[in-house]
Protein backbone atom coordinates (compact mmCIF):
# COMPACT_ATOMS: atom_id res chain seq x y z
CA UNK A 1 0.00 0.00 0.00
CA UNK A 2 2.49 2.56 1.20
CA UNK A 3 4.54 1.39 -2.45
CA UNK A 4 1.90 2.28 -4.57
CA UNK A 5 1.07 5.73 -2.37
CA UNK A 6 4.74 6.46 -3.07
CA UNK A 7 4.45 5.43 -6.43
CA UNK A 8 1.39 7.88 -6.90
CA UNK A 9 3.51 10.68 -5.33
CA UNK A 10 5.77 10.21 -8.04
CA UNK A 11 2.54 10.66 -10.79
CA UNK A 12 1.74 13.72 -9.10
CA UNK A 13 5.28 15.80 -9.00
CA UNK A 14 6.39 14.57 -12.04
CA UNK A 15 3.99 15.77 -14.43
CA UNK A 16 3.30 19.34 -14.31
CA UNK A 17 -0.20 19.20 -16.45
CA UNK A 18 -1.18 17.65 -12.90
CA UNK A 19 0.43 19.83 -10.54
CA UNK A 20 -1.20 22.81 -12.45
CA UNK A 21 -4.75 21.10 -12.72
CA UNK A 22 -4.58 20.43 -9.14
CA UNK A 23 -4.12 24.77 -8.64
CA UNK A 24 -6.05 25.53 -10.72
CA UNK A 25 -9.00 22.89 -9.30
CA UNK A 26 -8.26 24.33 -5.98
CA UNK A 27 -8.65 27.41 -6.53
CA UNK A 28 -11.87 26.69 -7.99
CA UNK A 29 -13.41 25.51 -5.24
CA UNK A 30 -12.45 28.07 -2.60
CA UNK A 31 -14.18 30.46 -5.24
CA UNK A 32 -17.32 28.47 -5.58
CA UNK A 33 -17.32 28.12 -1.64
CA UNK A 34 -16.73 31.16 -0.76
CA UNK A 35 -19.65 32.85 -2.99
CA UNK A 36 -22.93 32.25 -1.10
CA UNK A 37 -24.95 30.16 -3.44
CA UNK A 38 -22.55 28.89 -5.42
CA UNK A 39 -21.93 25.24 -3.64
CA UNK A 40 -19.08 22.79 -4.48
CA UNK A 41 -21.55 20.74 -6.31
CA UNK A 42 -22.22 23.37 -8.57
CA UNK A 43 -18.38 23.79 -9.25
CA UNK A 44 -17.82 20.00 -9.90
CA UNK A 45 -20.82 19.75 -11.88
CA UNK A 46 -19.27 22.47 -14.14
CA UNK A 47 -15.98 21.70 -14.65
CA UNK A 48 -16.94 17.69 -15.02
CA UNK A 49 -17.03 17.72 -18.75
CA UNK A 50 -13.30 19.79 -18.94
CA UNK A 51 -11.94 16.73 -17.44
CA UNK A 52 -13.11 14.42 -20.46
CA UNK A 53 -10.06 15.37 -22.25
CA UNK A 54 -8.11 14.74 -19.33
CA UNK A 55 -5.97 11.06 -18.47
CA UNK A 56 -7.71 10.19 -15.47
CA UNK A 57 -5.37 10.76 -13.34
CA UNK A 58 -5.07 14.35 -13.53
CA UNK A 59 -8.75 14.71 -14.80
CA UNK A 60 -9.96 13.24 -10.98
CA UNK A 61 -7.20 14.88 -9.55
CA UNK A 62 -8.55 18.07 -10.28
CA UNK A 63 -12.19 16.97 -9.75
CA UNK A 64 -11.10 16.07 -5.81
CA UNK A 65 -9.26 19.77 -5.53
CA UNK A 66 -12.22 21.29 -6.28
CA UNK A 67 -14.10 19.18 -3.41
CA UNK A 68 -11.22 20.40 -0.82
CA UNK A 69 -11.19 23.84 -2.14
CA UNK A 70 -15.39 23.87 -2.17
CA UNK A 71 -15.33 22.85 1.64
CA UNK A 72 -12.78 25.12 2.79
CA UNK A 73 -13.60 28.04 0.83
CA UNK A 74 -16.97 28.37 3.00
CA UNK A 75 -15.37 29.81 5.66
CA UNK A 76 -14.33 33.15 4.21
CA UNK A 77 -17.77 34.09 3.70
CA UNK A 78 -19.05 32.82 6.77
CA UNK A 79 -16.92 34.71 8.70
CA UNK A 80 -16.43 38.07 6.87
CA UNK A 81 -20.27 38.43 5.91
CA UNK A 82 -21.84 35.86 8.50
CA UNK A 83 -23.48 34.23 5.23
CA UNK A 84 -21.69 30.72 5.18
CA UNK A 85 -20.85 29.91 1.59
CA UNK A 86 -21.55 26.38 1.73
CA UNK A 87 -23.71 24.12 4.01
CA UNK A 88 -20.27 23.11 5.69
CA UNK A 89 -20.06 26.10 7.28
CA UNK A 90 -23.08 27.23 8.82
CA UNK A 91 -21.29 26.65 12.51
CA UNK A 92 -18.50 28.74 11.61
CA UNK A 93 -20.82 31.56 11.44
CA UNK A 94 -21.44 30.86 15.18
CA UNK A 95 -18.43 32.44 16.30
CA UNK A 96 -16.36 33.51 13.21
CA UNK A 97 -18.84 36.34 12.50
CA UNK A 98 -18.47 37.66 15.80
CA UNK A 99 -14.63 37.28 15.77
CA UNK A 100 -14.61 39.47 12.68
CA UNK A 101 -16.76 42.38 14.18
CA UNK A 102 -14.06 42.32 17.14
CA UNK A 103 -11.60 43.57 14.45
CA UNK A 104 -10.25 39.64 14.90
CA UNK A 105 -10.88 38.48 10.76
CA UNK A 106 -7.62 37.57 10.39
CA UNK A 107 -7.60 35.76 13.90
CA UNK A 108 -10.53 33.91 12.74
CA UNK A 109 -9.41 33.03 8.87
CA UNK A 110 -6.29 31.56 10.01
CA UNK A 111 -7.57 29.54 12.62
CA UNK A 112 -10.09 28.31 10.33
CA UNK A 113 -8.15 27.38 7.27
CA UNK A 114 -5.39 25.39 9.79
CA UNK A 115 -8.33 24.04 11.34
CA UNK A 116 -9.23 22.78 7.62
CA UNK A 117 -5.69 21.88 6.89
CA UNK A 118 -5.58 19.52 10.26
CA UNK A 119 -9.44 17.84 9.63
CA UNK A 120 -8.45 16.98 6.07
CA UNK A 121 -5.02 15.77 7.15
CA UNK A 122 -7.06 13.51 9.23
CA UNK A 123 -9.52 11.81 7.45
CA UNK A 124 -6.75 11.48 4.57
CA UNK A 125 -4.79 9.66 6.92
CA UNK A 126 -8.11 7.42 7.64
CA UNK A 127 -9.03 7.27 4.15
CA UNK A 128 -5.72 6.09 2.91
CA UNK A 129 -4.69 3.37 5.52
CA UNK A 130 -8.37 2.03 6.63
CA UNK A 131 -10.74 2.89 3.95
CA UNK A 132 -11.92 -1.09 3.27
CA UNK A 133 -12.05 -2.26 7.53
CA UNK A 134 -14.45 1.19 7.89
CA UNK A 135 -16.35 1.04 4.50
CA UNK A 136 -17.09 -2.65 5.25
CA UNK A 137 -18.31 -1.42 9.27
CA UNK A 138 -20.48 1.16 7.24
CA UNK A 139 -22.02 -1.86 4.80
CA UNK A 140 -23.51 -3.79 8.17
CA UNK A 141 -25.72 -0.73 8.77
CA UNK A 142 -29.38 -1.35 9.40
CA UNK A 143 -32.25 0.46 10.71
CA UNK A 144 -31.24 0.48 14.28
CA UNK A 145 -28.30 1.87 13.79
CA UNK A 146 -29.66 4.94 11.63
CA UNK A 147 -32.29 5.36 13.71
CA UNK A 148 -29.91 5.45 16.66
CA UNK A 149 -27.80 8.13 14.82
CA UNK A 150 -30.92 10.04 13.91
CA UNK A 151 -32.11 9.79 17.55
CA UNK A 152 -28.56 11.18 18.59
CA UNK A 153 -28.95 13.91 15.69
CA UNK A 154 -31.93 14.82 17.27
CA UNK A 155 -30.57 15.32 20.90
CA UNK A 156 -28.13 17.41 20.34
CA UNK A 157 -30.52 20.04 19.15
CA UNK A 158 -30.78 21.04 23.31
CA UNK A 159 -27.37 22.49 23.30
CA UNK A 160 -28.24 24.60 19.98
CA UNK A 161 -31.22 26.05 21.31
CA UNK A 162 -29.64 28.88 23.28
CA UNK A 163 -32.01 30.76 25.50
CA UNK A 164 -35.42 29.61 23.97
CA UNK A 165 -35.95 25.73 24.20
CA UNK A 166 -38.98 26.02 22.64
CA UNK A 167 -37.67 27.90 19.14
CA UNK A 168 -35.25 25.35 19.17
CA UNK A 169 -37.53 22.60 19.03
CA UNK A 170 -39.82 24.46 16.93
CA UNK A 171 -37.15 25.01 14.58
CA UNK A 172 -36.36 21.25 14.51
CA UNK A 173 -40.11 20.25 13.88
CA UNK A 174 -40.26 22.70 11.02
CA UNK A 175 -36.86 21.02 9.91
CA UNK A 176 -38.50 17.62 10.07
CA UNK A 177 -41.40 19.09 8.45
CA UNK A 178 -40.02 20.38 5.06
CA UNK A 179 -37.49 17.36 4.61
CA UNK A 180 -40.84 15.30 4.03
CA UNK A 181 -41.29 17.38 0.94
CA UNK A 182 -41.17 15.33 -2.57
CA UNK A 183 -41.35 11.76 -2.66
CA UNK A 184 -41.64 9.17 -0.02
CA UNK A 185 -38.40 6.85 -0.13
CA UNK A 186 -40.34 3.77 0.39
CA UNK A 187 -43.30 3.60 -1.84
CA UNK A 188 -42.94 6.99 -3.55
CA UNK A 189 -46.23 8.66 -2.86
CA UNK A 190 -46.02 12.11 -3.26
CA UNK A 191 -45.53 14.50 -0.22
CA UNK A 192 -46.72 18.00 0.28
CA UNK A 193 -46.16 18.63 -3.27
CA UNK A 194 -49.26 20.48 -4.03
CA UNK A 195 -49.63 19.53 -7.51
CA UNK A 196 -45.98 21.20 -8.37
CA UNK A 197 -43.74 18.92 -10.21
CA UNK A 198 -41.08 21.23 -8.96
CA UNK A 199 -41.75 19.99 -5.12
CA UNK A 200 -41.09 15.93 -6.38
CA UNK A 201 -37.68 15.89 -5.64
CA UNK A 202 -37.85 18.21 -2.60
CA UNK A 203 -36.59 21.66 -1.79
CA UNK A 204 -33.77 22.27 -3.75
CA UNK A 205 -30.77 22.78 -1.28
CA UNK A 206 -29.37 25.78 -3.24
CA UNK A 207 -32.61 27.64 -2.84
CA UNK A 208 -32.49 27.02 0.86
CA UNK A 209 -29.21 28.12 1.52
CA UNK A 210 -29.95 31.71 -0.27
CA UNK A 211 -33.02 31.90 1.25
CA UNK A 212 -32.40 31.02 4.64
CA UNK A 213 -29.14 32.95 4.80
CA UNK A 214 -27.85 34.78 2.20
CA UNK A 215 -31.37 36.97 1.74
CA UNK A 216 -31.70 37.10 5.70
CA UNK A 217 -28.03 38.90 6.28
CA UNK A 218 -28.84 41.02 3.13
CA UNK A 219 -32.67 42.41 4.12
CA UNK A 220 -31.09 42.65 7.89
CA UNK A 221 -28.06 44.54 6.69
CA UNK A 222 -30.22 46.93 4.67
CA UNK A 223 -32.68 47.60 7.47
CA UNK A 224 -29.92 48.35 10.47
CA UNK A 225 -28.26 51.79 10.38
CA UNK A 226 -25.11 51.73 9.29
CA UNK A 227 -22.52 53.25 11.67
CA UNK A 228 -20.63 56.15 9.57
CA UNK A 229 -16.78 56.97 9.13
CA UNK A 230 -16.29 53.23 10.71
CA UNK A 231 -14.17 51.04 8.93
CA UNK A 232 -13.04 47.84 10.54
CA UNK A 233 -9.21 46.77 10.48
CA UNK A 234 -9.31 43.21 8.69
CA UNK A 235 -5.30 43.40 8.03
CA UNK A 236 -3.51 39.46 8.31
CA UNK A 237 -0.41 39.31 9.66
CA UNK A 238 1.50 36.46 8.73
CA UNK A 239 -0.85 32.94 9.47
CA UNK A 240 -3.44 35.11 11.55
CA UNK A 241 -2.31 33.18 14.92
CA UNK A 242 -0.44 32.44 17.42
CA UNK A 243 0.54 29.06 18.94
CA UNK A 244 -1.16 30.29 22.21
CA UNK A 245 -4.27 30.55 20.34
CA UNK A 246 -4.13 26.79 19.87
CA UNK A 247 -3.36 26.15 23.64
CA UNK A 248 -5.53 23.14 24.39
CA UNK A 249 -7.30 22.65 21.62
CA UNK A 250 -5.36 19.34 20.62
CA UNK A 251 -8.81 17.34 21.76
CA UNK A 252 -11.01 19.67 20.07
CA UNK A 253 -8.80 18.85 16.50
CA UNK A 254 -8.82 15.44 17.27
CA UNK A 255 -12.67 14.82 18.40
CA UNK A 256 -14.01 17.13 15.50
CA UNK A 257 -11.83 15.22 13.04
CA UNK A 258 -13.23 12.31 14.17
CA UNK A 259 -16.79 13.10 14.04
CA UNK A 260 -16.82 14.54 10.81
CA UNK A 261 -14.86 11.07 9.48
CA UNK A 262 -17.43 9.22 11.03
CA UNK A 263 -20.21 11.26 9.67
CA UNK A 264 -18.86 11.20 6.29
CA UNK A 265 -18.58 7.93 5.97
CA UNK A 266 -22.50 7.51 6.59
CA UNK A 267 -24.24 8.05 2.98
CA UNK A 268 -25.84 11.04 2.44
CA UNK A 269 -25.17 13.09 5.30
CA UNK A 270 -21.44 15.12 5.08
CA UNK A 271 -20.21 17.92 5.81
CA UNK A 272 -23.65 20.03 6.67
CA UNK A 273 -24.20 17.87 9.23
CA UNK A 274 -20.82 16.94 10.55
CA UNK A 275 -19.91 20.77 11.70
CA UNK A 276 -23.12 21.33 13.67
CA UNK A 277 -22.73 18.02 15.49
CA UNK A 278 -19.05 18.40 16.08
CA UNK A 279 -19.81 22.46 17.03
CA UNK A 280 -22.60 21.19 19.83
CA UNK A 281 -19.74 18.39 20.95
CA UNK A 282 -17.37 21.00 21.60
CA UNK A 283 -19.82 23.28 22.91
CA UNK A 284 -21.38 20.55 25.48
CA UNK A 285 -17.74 19.64 26.65
CA UNK A 286 -16.49 23.07 27.19
CA UNK A 287 -15.58 24.38 30.55
CA UNK A 288 -16.51 27.73 29.20
CA UNK A 289 -19.82 27.04 26.66
CA UNK A 290 -21.49 30.42 27.61
CA UNK A 291 -18.26 32.18 25.25
CA UNK A 292 -19.73 30.12 22.48
CA UNK A 293 -21.43 32.42 20.12
CA UNK A 294 -18.87 35.10 21.28
CA UNK A 295 -16.23 34.92 19.13
CA UNK A 296 -13.95 32.06 20.80
CA UNK A 297 -11.57 29.94 18.66
CA UNK A 298 -12.97 26.37 19.83
CA UNK A 299 -16.19 27.06 17.67
CA UNK A 300 -13.91 27.61 14.72
CA UNK A 301 -12.03 25.12 15.57
CA UNK A 302 -14.71 22.46 15.81
CA UNK A 303 -16.93 23.50 12.44
CA UNK A 304 -13.99 23.72 10.12
CA UNK A 305 -12.00 20.33 11.09
CA UNK A 306 -15.28 18.49 11.31
CA UNK A 307 -16.42 19.84 7.86
CA UNK A 308 -13.45 18.99 6.26
CA UNK A 309 -12.56 15.54 8.02
CA UNK A 310 -15.54 14.65 6.04
CA UNK A 311 -14.09 14.62 2.98
CA UNK A 312 -11.77 11.56 3.46
CA UNK A 313 -14.92 9.94 5.29
CA UNK A 314 -16.98 10.43 2.24
CA UNK A 315 -14.43 9.13 -0.11
CA UNK A 316 -14.53 6.03 1.48
CA UNK A 317 -18.03 4.48 0.52
CA UNK A 318 -17.37 6.39 -2.79
CA UNK A 319 -14.22 4.13 -3.33
CA UNK A 320 -14.93 0.38 -1.92
CA UNK A 321 -18.42 0.43 -2.41
CA UNK A 322 -19.66 2.69 -4.99
CA UNK A 323 -21.94 4.54 -2.27
CA UNK A 324 -21.55 8.46 -2.50
CA UNK A 325 -21.34 10.05 0.88
CA UNK A 326 -22.76 13.72 0.03
CA UNK A 327 -23.62 15.46 -3.44
CA UNK A 328 -20.04 16.43 -4.69
CA UNK A 329 -18.61 12.66 -4.30
CA UNK A 330 -22.50 11.87 -6.36
CA UNK A 331 -20.34 13.89 -9.21
CA UNK A 332 -17.28 12.61 -8.70
CA UNK A 333 -18.56 8.71 -9.10
CA UNK A 334 -19.72 10.62 -12.17
CA UNK A 335 -16.66 11.62 -13.20
CA UNK A 336 -15.19 7.71 -12.22
CA UNK A 337 -17.49 6.80 -14.34
CA UNK A 338 -16.54 9.02 -17.03
CA UNK A 339 -13.00 8.13 -17.10
CA UNK A 340 -14.06 4.19 -17.43
CA UNK A 341 -13.51 3.50 -13.59
CA UNK A 342 -16.42 1.53 -11.53
CA UNK A 343 -15.80 2.54 -7.99
CA UNK A 344 -16.57 -0.50 -5.66
CA UNK A 345 -14.53 -3.00 -4.05
CA UNK A 346 -12.67 -4.05 -7.40
CA UNK A 347 -11.61 -0.49 -7.83
CA UNK A 348 -8.39 -0.92 -6.33
CA UNK A 349 -7.38 -4.04 -8.01
CA UNK A 350 -8.37 -2.53 -11.58
CA UNK A 351 -6.83 0.86 -11.41
CA UNK A 352 -4.53 1.14 -8.18
CA UNK A 353 -2.43 3.00 -9.77
CA UNK A 354 -4.71 5.87 -10.32
CA UNK A 355 -6.60 5.91 -6.91
CA UNK A 356 -3.24 6.38 -5.15
CA UNK A 357 -2.59 8.97 -7.63
CA UNK A 358 -5.94 10.59 -6.58
CA UNK A 359 -4.64 10.15 -2.63
CA UNK A 360 -1.84 11.59 -3.32
CA UNK A 361 -3.25 14.58 -4.99
CA UNK A 362 -5.42 15.26 -2.09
Amino acid sequence: MFGMLLEGFGAVFTDPLSIVMIFIGTTVGIVFGALPGLTTVAGLSMFLPITYAMSSGTGLSMLTAIYIGGMSGGLISAILLNIPGTPSSIATCFDGSPMAKNGQAGRALGLAVFASLIGTAISLLFMVVLSPTLANLTIKFGPWEYFSVTVFALTLISSLTGKSIVKGLLSALFGMMFATVGLSPIDSSKRFTFGSLQLTSGFNLLAVLVGLYAISEVLSTAGSEQEKGQIREYKMRGLGFTLKDLKGQGVNFVRSSLIGLGIGILPGIGGSTSNIIAYSVAKTSSKHPEKFGTGIPDGIIASEASNNASIGGAMIPLLTLGIPGDGATAILLGGFMLHGMQPGPLLFQSNGATVYQIFASM
